[in-house]
């Protein structure tokens, strides 16, 4: 099949597929007289993988460090949850720290009712030059 009809079975775009061969992902492909690649069944089961693995939010290069071990036969399972784990980890950094930026937010925002409810004065806006 070509380009369209695996983007098409893997439900990404072309322009997807375009990119992770130009990266890689896909092992080196037969080609017609004119040009086109030839994706085999492989191609599109490597495809879907790369699909699922970025819908976990892998990267392009830990997607290829995974292949690249699969290739070589190693099974890449052990690899792939460490992976996940360090997503994981800055996942709970990311929302811990919009916590405490929620947390300032709802402060600033108290600062804001309060200043008005005084009318302090301020240089440019109160709500920032007092926030907490």
């Amino acid at each position: 099949m070509k380009v369209g009809q695996a983007a098409s079975a893997t439900r990404v775009t072309p322009k997807a597929v375009r990119l992770w061969e130009s990266k890689g992902l896909l092992p080196p492909a037969d080609r017609t007289a004119s040009g086109y690649r030839i994706f085999t069944k492989e191609d599109v089961d490597v495809l879907q993988f790369i699909r699922q693995a970025k819908a976990l939010d892998l990267t392009l290069e830990e997607i290829a460090d995974v292949l690249d071990l699969q290739r070589h036969g190693a099974v890449p399972c052990g690899r792939v949850t460490a992976l996940l784990d360090s997503h994981i980890e800055r996942l709970d950094q990311t929302m811990a720290d919009l916590k405490r930026l929620r947390s300032t937010l709802v402060r600033a925002r108290k600062t804001a009712r309060d200043g008005h409810a005084q009318g302090q004065e301020a240089v440019i806006c109160h709500i920032i030059e007092n926030a907490p």
